[in-house]
């Protein structure tokens, strides 16, 4: 006979956090966000932590290296998703370990040979106003020369003019070399008063470019989350079908920690990837499995060696899986039982391991109730999407912006991988939709707003860690109608653009 549930499973919206004592030094500039990021023993530090409790989500929509590098800055980390060509991943994973705050890898590229009309509808595209000229057109060619408004008039030049006819030649540009450090290179641009410096090999080629504009914004970080040789850090999602082939490109790319991404882990299958993991490569490769919602799911996984455990089901924004297939469990609920589960089993072997909330994050606060709820981390994808930074396109929407967003189960995607169970190599059926999310500007602004919010409310709870939250917090559930008293009600708000 089937098992059946006392409990109704829940969502975050359903719970609350009761205000707890707070004593004059709790205050939100004193709270510290670090987090454990992989399993470590009682009494032993993790190897890796994270700065902030907060990954981005394996997708293609969300994860690429342009976001990895912001959110590294904020003291987060991004998984490169998994979805795409080994040699691809691999690569992306690179770019986020050779960046450079404040250097620029320049993506605006011409030949002498090309034409000041290749340079109008280049400018157009990238809007940017400056053009390396190369010998072979590409970021990384012999720098010939430079290219900026400055340099023509469309009114006094036919559209075919070449460019060699009017680039500021590079005997004629100030430039400095690859070795040359964001402060010397920006004591350069000011005292030549110039707004970009080129910086070239031994070679000639070019390597980067700094910008006046950028001094500000690429100052130190203190939080940024760096490995031991100053380098961004960055994962990687996997699968578990060319895991022999995807894993050795990875970490040869220099990826800090891999998550195999599954919408359901508690699978042989993932326990035959983690043991390839550790037969050729021991514990100094980091791996986090999942997806489970229970405790057996999280046992499993914890003694396959996983080294963090991913705890949702059908509960993300663009998932469907629960409406296709009826599998999942309301997130709030399976949180609760994989973090008891968790700290049993820290009591049972001295070994902790953490888990990540995946899914289910509306409003700023449901992070602090999933960290409340014992999860070490968040894991978030329409929460990303929105932002500058993701790799999909800003629309225009009846006067609205919008970003793409969807999801790795869609006909858009069709990470058949990530659904596999077995048998075909191909995505059966859908589950995920294909959306549009509201556009909400930079990465850093919104990370910092919400991590505030995080920090205010952790203050109200008395406590200046996530280990001291998940023991100081006291929950409660809802009602439908205390849902409707919590917000703006009984009133006709007014309209201030």
């Amino acid at each position: 006979m089937a098992f059946y549930y006392d409990e109704p499973s829940r969502t975050f919206s359903e719970y609350l956090l009761i205000p707890g004592y707070s004593s004059s030094k709790c205050i939100p500039s004193e709270v510290n966000l670090k987090t454990p990021l992989v399993k470590f023993k009682r009494g032993e530090e993790p190897e890796v932590s994270i700065n902030i409790p907060m990954v981005s989500a394996i997708m293609q929509s969300v994860s690429d290296d342009r976001l990895a590098v912001a959110l590294a800055e904020e003291g987060g980390l991004s998984f490169i998703y998994g979805s795409q060509p080994i040699k691809e991943q691999a690569e992306m994973v690179k770019k986020v370990k050779r960046y450079r705050a404040g250097f620029v890898v320049s993506d605006s590229n011409v030949s002498p040979e090309m034409t000041l009309e290749d340079v109008l509808r280049l400018t157009e595209k990238t809007g940017h106003s400056t053009i390396a000229v190369t010998e072979d057109g590409g970021p990384n060619g012999k720098l010939l020369g430079i290219v900026t408004n400055k340099d023509y008039r469309l009114s006094r030049m036919s559209p075919d003019t070449r460019v060699k006819e009017f680039m500021t030649k590079f005997d004629d540009l100030v430039y400095a070399e690859e070795e040359t450090s964001l402060k010397e290179a920006n004591d350069i641009i000011w005292e030549h008063k110039i707004n970009c410096l080129p910086l070239v090999n031994k070679n000639r080629e070019l390597a980067y470019l700094v910008f006046r504009k950028d001094y500000d914004t690429h100052k130190k970080n203190e939080n940024e989350l760096i490995d031991d040789a100053k380098r961004y850090m960055v994962g990687a999602g996997i699968n578990t079908r060319d895991y022999e082939t995807r894993v050795p490109a990875l970490l040869e790319a220099g990826a800090d920690v891999l998550c195999i991404d599954s919408s359901e882990g508690f699978s042989e299958w993932q326990k035959i990837t983690i043991d390839y993991i550790r037969n050729h490569y021991g514990e100094r490769v980091k791996v986090g499995a999942g997806n489970v919602v229970d405790a057996e799911g999280f046992r499993f996984l914890a003694d396959a060696g996983a080294d963090f455990v991913k705890v949702g089901i059908g509960g993300g924004a663009i998932c469907i899986t629960r409406e296709q297939k009826g599998i999942g469990r309301g997130q709030a609920t399976a949180l609760i039982e994989v973090a008891k589960a968790r700290d049993a089993y820290y009591e049972e072997t001295g070994v902790y391991i953490p888990i990540c909330s995946d899914g289910g994050i509306v409003h700023d606060y449901h992070i602090t109730l999933a960290l409340a709820m014992g999860a070490d981390f968040v894991m978030l994808g329409r929460y990303f999407a929105r932002f500058d930074e993701s790799p999909t396109k800003r629309v225009n929407i009846n006067g609205s912006y919008m970003k793409e967003y969807w999801g790795e189960g869609s006909a858009r995607a069709r990470n058949w991988q990530r659904y596999d169970m077995g048998g075909e190599q191909r995505l059966s059926f859908e589950e995920g939709v294909d959306s549009l999310v509201p556009y909400a500007g930079s990465l850093k602004d919104n990370v910092n707003l919400t991590l505030s919010k995080v920090r205010s409310t952790m203050c109200n709870c008395g406590a200046l860690t996530i280990p001291e939250l998940q023991k100081k917090a006291k929950i409660t559930l809802v009602s439908s109608t205390s849902i409707v008293e919590g917000g703006a009600h009984d009133v006709t708000l007014r309209n201030h653009r």
